[in-house]
């Protein structure tokens, strides 16, 4: 059953002091002892309280604002999402309000708390991976919530996605279909990317269903780039240079890494095998085009707009809709 938004009244009986000593604290105004004002601060994130900024005509269902958070916009992942989630939009009225969390659940939470103090009509956020505050924040809330690009948790209320264990699952079983039996991988940083590791999970099961297991396997400390991915796959292939096939946390890595097979001169799909990610453009540009998995992250903004729109109001009945993927065979395994 859905609860009822923690009130300033809700904060003030648990920090035991008046309302307005609380809203002093929310507005930083005025004289405040620090033990006080720690009370007050403990209070707001243990009952996940959502200050109301709006203060008016945006204090409603009715609110024209559609918060979303995206973990990056330099990533072209996360940009195409947003282009699905302005094309459901822009004919409905409703405008977004952005913000980028880096990866990173605490300042997630930051943007969360200042973007539900606006009271917009829903929140669009990515993942499942929230600190507790921003759970409970979002669970307390009355509006509607998306959840996007995995749906191998359970959502506050709707997820729209893929499941990120089963693009891994069949990426394996797909390389094994063609023959391939001795498998490394690389990645980049899974406490910033879950997903990734979902999928290197997903890989993994494969594998030892099949009687395999990953020979080799090397990850970069930071975020995926070309360049991460050439050096990369250059430090796996130094100790172990008889694998026959490498798969990739995704598209950047996997670009980088046939850069440094040029390089090294190594056929690319003779000597060894390259699987990414994503389905990006730069990978279908190279000489050989790139094999990986394409994910349907327009679609998945676009679809996310669509079921908020449905009802202002959140049922009591969760929604995960699957956006599917596809592989794409590509020249490079």
């Amino acid at each position: 059953m859905l609860r009822n938004a923690p009130t300033l009244a809700d904060v003030a009986r648990l920090a035991g002091v008046s309302e307005i000593t609380v809203s002093r604290v929310v507005r930083n105004k005025g004289p405040i002892a620090a033990g006080t004002r720690a009370r007050v601060h403990e209070a707001i994130v243990k009952l996940g309280y959502v200050p109301n900024r709006a203060a008016g005509a945006l204090a409603s269902a009715a609110s024209p604002l559609i918060g979303v958070l995206l973990p990056s916009l330099s990533n072209i992942v996360f940009p195409e999402v947003l282009r699905g989630i302005h094309t459901a939009l822009a004919p409905t009225g409703y405008q977004p309000l952005i913000g980028v969390t880096d990866y990173d659940p605490l300042k997630e939470q930051h943007l969360l708390s200042s973007l539900l103090a606006w009271q917009p009509a829903a929140i669009i956020t990515t993942g499942f991976e929230h600190t507790d505050a921003s759970r409970q924040m979002l669970s307390n809330s009355r509006i509607r919530v998306a959840e996007l690009m995995d749906i191998d948790a359970e959502p506050i209320d709707i997820a729209v996605g893929l499941s990120q264990r089963g693009a891994g699952f069949d990426t394996a079983r797909h390389l094994i279909s063609r023959n391939y039996r001795r498998f490394g991988y690389v990645g980049h940083d899974w406490n910033a990317d879950h997903r990734a590791r979902l999928r290197y999970e997903g890989l993994r099961g494969a594998l030892a269903e099949a009687g395999l297991e990953l020979k080799a396997e090397e990850r970069f400390d930071g975020p995926s780039s070309t360049m991460a991915g050439r050096e990369t796959l250059a430090a796996l292939l130094s100790q172990k240079p008889d694998l026959d096939v490498v798969v990739f946390s995704n598209d950047d890595m996997a670009v980088g890494g046939f850069f440094h097979c040029l390089g090294a001169g190594i056929r690319v799909g003779q000597d060894l095998g390259l699987f990414g990610f994503n389905g990006l453009d730069i990978g279908q540009a190279l000489p050989l085009p790139l094999s990986t998995i394409r994910s349907n992250r327009f679609a998945i903004g676009r679809i996310a707009v669509e079921k908020l729109m449905e009802s202002s109001r959140r049922p009591e009945e969760k929604l995960v809709v699957d956006t599917g993927y596809q592989i794409i065979a590509g020249a490079t395994a």
